[in-house]
């Protein structure tokens, strides 16, 4: 069963669009059945210049799918982004089932808090975004698989055999870089 949670930022989630996404990604259901219930967070935006973003996150216990997608269309923008995750499951579906039957438990919270400074000969620097993260134990296979399912350039995790707390990162080269924290 898939438990969402549908939020609208600049737009009403009406019960069309509500009922559009619901029916979409129910798709999905079929690649977790063993599943009791599915957390599934949609975020849909509507900028000034009228384009619409649409953002789904699917969480698994230790793992993580998500994907957005960006245009002119609503409901289009809703119909790639559950082909995206679509294709995400089922490229990786093995992997995923395996990690997901393990059952990870939840690690440590990790908050970031950083303040403004004014750079020297720059313009200020804010931040605009603050985001906390639950770092999970893991293997770094499991981490490489994670930050690509997320689409990021990083990916933040607790190692499961010495329970320090790791950065894997892509390099510009194309290979990856682990930072360890001691």
């Amino acid at each position: 069963m898939i438990k969402f949670s549908i939020r609208g930022e600049n737009i009403e989630v009406t019960d069309a669009i509500r009922d559009y996404v619901e029916s979409k990604l129910a798709k999905i259901e079929k690649y977790f059945v063993e599943e009791n219930e599915i957390d599934t967070r949609v975020n849909l935006k509507v900028y000034r210049e009228k384009t619409a973003k649409v953002e789904v996150t699917i969480l698994l216990g230790s793992m993580t799918l998500r994907a957005e997608d960006v245009s002119q269309d609503m409901y289009g923008s809703i119909d790639l982004v559950v082909d995206k995750i679509e294709r995400q499951i089922r490229k990786n579906k093995t992997k995923i089932a395996k990690k997901h039957r393990e059952k990870i438990p939840t690690g440590q919270v990790f908050t970031s808090e950083f303040e403004s400074e004014e750079v020297e000969e720059g313009p200020v620097v804010k931040v605009v975004r603050t985001k906390n993260v639950t770092l999970k134990p893991m293997d770094i296979e499991e981490a490489r698989l994670q930050m690509e399912l997320l689409g990021h350039d990083f990916f933040i995790y607790t190692d499961s055999e010495d329970g320090a707390t790791n950065i894997l990162y892509r390099r510009e080269d194309g290979d990856l870089g682990l930072i360890e924290a001691k």
